[in-house]
């Protein structure tokens, strides 16, 4: 569907700058450029935000087709190429316009739409979108609101290019690369993993059951200093020469 064209009247400005903005603010009225390549110099005017709003037709808003009324000047064809709100309060703040020509054709976005339901959707598979807007060359008139284009043929792996989308009369696409817009993937698998299973105590090492009892049963003799731990001298052992009963001999002689 082709854009309908909306009237809007509007006025030429002076000054420029936050100053005048917030002057045309205070009168209900918001700053708005008109440019294009016929113009020796963008004109500056002042809207209305309201009947801007109410002058757009298009759901995204943009590329909204215009007859603007200047004052004492003929009217012009212009596009709503652009605007800024408040980011809370959704207020327009500024307006965009590109003067065009009725013969001429422009360079615009257009919102691309997929309809159907894939059958490789309906198999299992995923819809993924690449393109949501089309870069378009058409005479103002004929820029459509919307592309639509059916994937409801399309089986699991399989892609829509630009070259299958049908598009409306008087629209082209400039580009020499049929690039993807669409795509029915492959559903991933979901992989299983098996429980690990608990490894088997090896009998003596640290933590085992049985360790305890596999420790030397050495470990509660003591050494002649009385320190723990170390077995007994092999043989026996004698009290060195001079101590203990080798001076009770002396005395005996």
């Amino acid at each position: 569907m082709a854009l309908t064209r909306s009237t809007l009247t509007a006025r030429v400005r002076d000054g420029a700058g936050k100053g005048s903005a917030r002057r045309l603010r205070s009168e209900g009225l918001i700053p708005a450029v008109v440019y294009g390549r016929h113009l020796e110099a963008p004109v500056h005017i002042a809207v209305d935000p309201v009947e801007v709003k109410k002058a757009i037709t298009t759901p995204h808003r943009l590329n909204t087709l215009l007859s603007l009324k200047l004052d004492g000047q003929p009217e012009r064809l212009v596009l709503l190429k652009d605007y800024q709100q408040d980011p809370v309060s959704r207020e327009m703040l500024h307006a965009d316009f590109i003067d065009v020509r009725e013969n001429e054709q422009v360079k615009v976005n257009v919102p691309l739409v997929l309809t159907g339901r894939p059958v490789g959707v309906t198999e299992g598979g995923i819809l993924s979108q690449s393109r949501r807007e089309l870069e378009v060359y058409a005479l103002p008139a004929a820029i459509p609101e919307q592309i639509e284009a059916d994937v409801s043929a399309m089986k699991i792996a399989q892609s829509l290019h630009i070259n299958d989308v049908k598009l409306p009369q008087g629209v082209r696409v400039k580009s020499h690369v049929n690039f993807t817009i669409a795509v029915v993937s492959v559903p991933e698998k979901e992989e299983v993993v098996a429980p690990v299973a608990a490894a088997t105590p090896v009998a003596g090492a640290p933590g085992a059951p049985g360790a305890a009892e596999a420790a030397p049963a050495a470990g509660d003799a003591k050494t002649p200093g009385g320190a723990p731990g170390a077995a007994p001298a092999a043989g026996g052992a004698k009290a060195p020469e001079g101590k203990g009963g080798g001076k009770k001999d002396d005395k005996k002689k």
